[in-house]
């Protein structure tokens, strides 16, 4: 099994609703600031839990807001 990434479009809908800032998103999560940016820049997978409570936010498809990329396309 190769390595796997999981991108977001967290920034751009943060940009599209309202300039939402990283603080005001972790306070309708229930997470910190830093977790928000880690997710962001990629250096932290969320929880399942915490991964739909972010697209709630933004009232848009879990799909919309994460991809699952494997190196291994075979997947």
């Amino acid at each position: 099994m190769g390595k796997c990434h999981i991108r977001n479009h967290i920034r751009k809908l943060r940009f599209t609703h309202d300039e939402m800032t990283q603080q005001q998103l972790a306070e309708k999560t229930g997470v910190t600031r830093q977790t928000i940016m880690a997710i962001e820049n990629g250096k932290y997978s969320p929880s399942l839990e915490l991964a739909f409570s972010i697209a709630r936010v933004f009232t848009t498809p879990l799909e919309e807001v994460f991809s699952y990329h494997a190196e291994d396309d075979s997947i």
